[in-house]
């Protein structure tokens, strides 16, 4: 029998570490009952003989590093590298990562005696079968375990063992046990570190004596959080990083704006003096702010900093839902990673930028855009090379304890399940907060995924100033009342060292306070008793202009043929290469440009003038409808064309990404993107309506009300399928009266189209205002069975001139003015089944009816010019067919009273139900009859 040390070609000669433990259970299992093990395995023992080498010690060479090791050892050595493995899997569980040292630490996994071994045993096995590349001085087994406790349960505790990449946990194990993780830092490096611990510090303690009582959410208790970012911000600055993105919630933002974004502190301090900020500016424009006219909370702002090596740092805004903002700075990173001036695919650069992504210990597991958000890791369209995730663990969610706040044992744990390494690191370590830091920002660089840091601390005070917290959690707060600050425990440890000596700790302090007592003087001088006016920009009160989106037909032209001509290799599918080629028809003089067909055409035309697009969704690559088909696949490999990568003229990227899943996390990250990216027209489609409900919050919170809180713009569009068509309460509405609730401002526009020029049009708009001030973001509730409906397509000659009208009148209705008695609007699919009733008009000329394409901004000025044509009308009607108490009926009442002076304002639709559509198919139909029959009856 051959023998692993023998034999240069043996298979155990790369295998260390958990693999080699494996191999010696499973030549164990040979040696007993080898017809159990598989048969390649078992012979490999046969010919190989055991992963090490097992001869008698007499007979074995001198002591090496490969020593041999006796038969009737065998067992002790499985169980020394058992156990080596249970301090790299389970270690964590028995570290010291708790300031407080309130957590209990379990440490079963990692006594000799779980294991059948004594110190004795240990010294007897050889280093190298525990330990790759050991330091020198480690000559045993027993110090090899020593040596592996201390790395694994000090201050600093990892978990990897999830990672399926061999490569990867082999990279991290070796950043670890090679002493390299914990670089040695010079005498300037930790002055920097106290310097910036005592204003973290002194600019709190500064706030609280300050402001008594002012809500400022402190940092206090992981105030290294600063320290962290402070950390990778000055990596990046070497790397040549261009752009780093922050999201945050509320605690410690003030601080992160002050410390990292360089916020001046006479600035930060005019906010809680109520003194206009926008005075103390850096003359030198490093920092950047917007603000909306309705303004937000100081703890909610974002700032732009712009470092002197180029660095571009952005704390993005947010609201109080704490973790919302994760995949709006993911959108927003990924947009600053890629190129969109040419053609095709966008390529991405995940070295230009990243995202630091700040969390809370009990929002990380609890609200479940967190998991959203780590799952884009590495989905297409979506990832951005790995995002930094920071838990800054208070271990406390308000007044909430760990054991009623999440099932899991650390906060962290639904990260593991998306393979993220978990660094945890004791908050009140300065020096092994900057380590973990630079281990982060490394593995990034050269994995580019996630990777999580758990930092755990405390917080000093309540939820906010004003709480009082031992009246809920007196334990912990009587703890936290005895514990010294980061800032003295890292001044007695550099005292110590003789970095500095005690009196320069305290001076430090002292001259910090000096420097912000000094700034806030500055803010008092500028104190002055003018009140504040709301005033909405001009740009936003006039709304937009009428565009001119019409394209030449030439150009049209060119364009169809360009998408149905496909290399001559490619075999699309029979069936949707013939409805394809359909396509061509209507500029034969042949049939009409359908919905989707007019929206590719705009595509095309909006890339060929410049303008980079996205669109994302649930299957929006073939559509939910079957109806889109921006990209094909050939029958035979399964390769993908997406035509619009190959019409002529084209200056701009497209793409088209089929969505995680998911719909908060998705629309916020289309929105960031757009933020970050205001040239390209970005466009989110739920796959149904109604699955908009799922992302409420970003309509709530930034899409309908960011511009007027913060100030930040964003031209994104949504489209939201729409319509009763007999198929039950669910998918049918897109819940348009919540969008119209909160349409305010000229925030947005919102949009129920009958025409697929309207669309095509509405598009090509929305891409022209991108880069103006009066840019908004746009809803389109858009058809299901409209979208190939005859009465909605297009001639090519509507799609060569005019622009989008924001009201259209039925054709042939009305012609007789003084006849019509009774004007009815409609939007939608309602208008288009007002239209099939009515067909060419006759027998109808006591009515008009008038298709209400824009809600909002209500078209007033264009409905009060028709309705003056007709002087005999008694009545101004609405339909719709959504119940009362939804669509848009309540939305659009008042401005039609206002409109209608002396005539009368009806209603023709469902009653006020709970839920908005019928459960029966054969109910709806009856429903909607009765509809069309009222409305259409004199």
């Amino acid at each position: 029998m051959s023998s692993n040390y023998s034999d240069a070609k043996s298979p155990w000669n790369s295998i260390t570490g958990p693999n080699l433990g494996y191999v010696m259970e499973m030549y164990d299992l040979y040696q007993e009952s080898p017809e159990l093990l598989d048969p390649e395995f078992a012979e490999l023992f046969r010919q190989y003989g055991p992963p090490i080498d097992v001869t008698p010690r007499a007979a074995a060479p001198a002591q090496t590093a490969a020593a041999g090791v006796e038969t009737n050892k065998f067992g002790k050595v499985l169980a020394a590298i058992q156990l080596a493995e249970a301090i790299r899997a389970h270690g964590h569980l028995a570290s010291d990562i708790y300031p407080l040292k309130d957590q209990p630490k379990d440490t079963s996994r990692l006594e000799l005696s779980a294991y059948g071994l004594t110190e004795q045993d240990l010294k007897e096995v050889p280093v190298s079968l525990l330990l790759s590349d050991a330091p020198a001085n480690i000559t045993n087994g027993l110090e090899a375990i020593s040596y592996l406790k201390s790395l694994y349960t000090d201050k600093v505790a990892f978990e990897f063992s999830h990672i399926v990449q061999l490569q990867e946990r082999n990279w991290i194990q070796e950043k670890i046990e090679s002493g390299e993780f914990k670089p040695s830092l010079n005498a300037d490096k930790k002055k920097e570190i106290l310097d910036l611990l005592t204003r973290v510090e002194g600019f709190e303690k500064f706030l609280h004596r300050t402001f008594v009582g002012q809500k400022r959410f402190s940092i206090e208790g992981v105030d290294t959080l600063v320290v962290l970012m402070d950390e990778l911000v000055r990596l990046s600055e070497a790397k040549g990083t261009e752009k780093i993105m922050i999201g945050m919630a509320h605690r410690g933002r003030l601080n992160v704006l002050t410390h990292i974004l360089h916020k001046p502190y006479d600035m930060m301090f005019a906010g809680f003096a109520h003194v206009p900020d926008e005075t103390f500016l850096p003359e030198d424009n490093s920092v950047q702010i917007t603000k909306g006219w309705f303004g937000d909370v100081k703890y909610h702002m974002g700032a732009a900093y712009t470092s002197p090596k180029g660095t571009n740092i952005k704390l993005a805004y947010n609201p109080s839902h704490l973790e919302i903002v994760s995949p709006v700075v993911a959108g927003q990173t990924r947009a600053a990673q890629e190129i969109t001036d040419a053609p095709g695919v966008a390529p991405m650069d995940p070295k230009k930028a990243y995202a630091i992504l700040v969390h809370g210990d009990a929002a990380f597991p609890g609200q479940g855009v967190v998991t959203e958000t780590l799952n884009y890791s590495r989905i297409r369209g979506f990832q951005t090379g790995g995002s930094i995730h920071v838990i800054a663990n208070n271990l406390i969610g308000f007044t909430t304890e760990q054991y009623d706040s999440r099932s899991t044992h650390y906060s962290s744990d639904p990260a593991k399940g998306y393979e993220v390494p978990v660094i945890h690191v004791n908050g009140d370590d300065p020096e092994a907060v900057v380590a973990v830091a630079r281990f982060a920002f490394e593995y990034r660089e050269k994995f580019g995924k996630d990777i999580l840091i758990d930092l755990i601390g405390y917080r000093r005070y309540g939820h906010n100033e004003m709480d009082e917290p031992l009246v809920t959690n007196p334990l912990m707060y009587h703890g936290i009342h005895q514990h010294p600050t980061v800032r003295e425990l890292y001044g007695k440890q550099l005292a110590s060292e003789q970095v500095l000596s005690e009196e320069q700790v305290k001076e430090l302090d002292a001259e910090t306070q000096k420097e912000m007592q000094a700034a806030y003087d500055k803010v008092k001088e500028n104190k002055s008793d003018d009140k504040h006016e709301i005033t909405i920009p001009e740009a936003v009160q006039n709304g937009y202009p009428e565009v001119p989106t019409g394209v030449d037909k030439d150009v049209l032209v060119k364009l169809n043929e360009d998408l149905l001509t496909w290399p001559s290799d490619f075999s699309a599918f029979g069936k949707l290469a013939r409805i394809l080629k359909r396509r061509e028809d209507p500029f034969n003089g042949k049939g009409k440009i359908d919905w989707a067909h007019a929206e590719t055409l705009a595509f095309g035309a909006i890339l060929q003038d410049g303008n980079p697009i996205r669109l994302t969704g649930q299957d929006a690559q073939r559509g939910t409808f079957a109806h889109r088909h921006l990209v094909l696949h050939d029958e035979k490999t399964g390769e993908e064309l997406v035509p619009l990568h190959h019409i002529s003229d084209a200056k701009a990227s497209f793409v088209v990404y089929n969505s995680p899943l998911t719909e908060s996390a998705v629309l916020g990250f289309e929105y960031g993107y757009n933020v970050e990216n205001n040239k390209a027209l970005v466009i989110w489609e739920a796959q149904y309506g109604d699955f908009a409900n799922m992302a409420q919050m970003m309509f709530d919170q930034f899409i309908s009300a960011g511009r007027s809180k913060w100030g930040q713009k964003s031209g994104l569009v949504m489209l939201l399928p729409h319509g009763f068509e007999g198929q039950g309460p669910e998918h049918s509405s897109a819940r348009l009266e919540r969008h119209l609730q909160m349409a305010a401002e000229n925030n947005w526009t919102v949009a129920n189209l009958s025409s697929a020029a309207n669309y095509f049009h509405i598009l090509r708009r929305q891409a022209k205002m991108l880069e103006e001030e009066s840019i908004r973001p746009l809803i389109i509730v858009s058809p299901k069975s409209l979208l190939r409906h005859p009465l909605v397509g297009a001639d090519v000659e509507d799609l060569t001139q005019g622009h989008f009208q924001t009201v259209l009148e039925q054709p042939g209705m009305g012609t007789k003015e003084k006849k019509v008695e009774r004007i009815l609007f409609a939007s939608g699919k309602m208008a288009i089944d007002l239209a099939e009733r009515v067909k060419d008009g006759k027998g109808f000329d006591w009515t008009h009816i008038v298709r209400v394409e824009q809600l909002y901004p209500f078209p007033s000025e264009k409905i009060q010019a028709i309705v003056d044509r007709y002087p005999n009308a008694k009545e101004l009607a609405w339909v719709q067919e959504e119940p009362q108490n939804m669509g848009s009926w309540t939305f659009a009442e008042p401005y039609l009273r206002e409109i209608a002076g002396d005539k009368d304002v009806a209603y023709y639709g469902r009653i006020k139900r709970s839920s908005p559509a019928e459960g029966d198919g054969e109910s709806h139909k009856v429903e909607q009859a009765r509809i069309l029959d009222a409305a259409l009856t004199k």
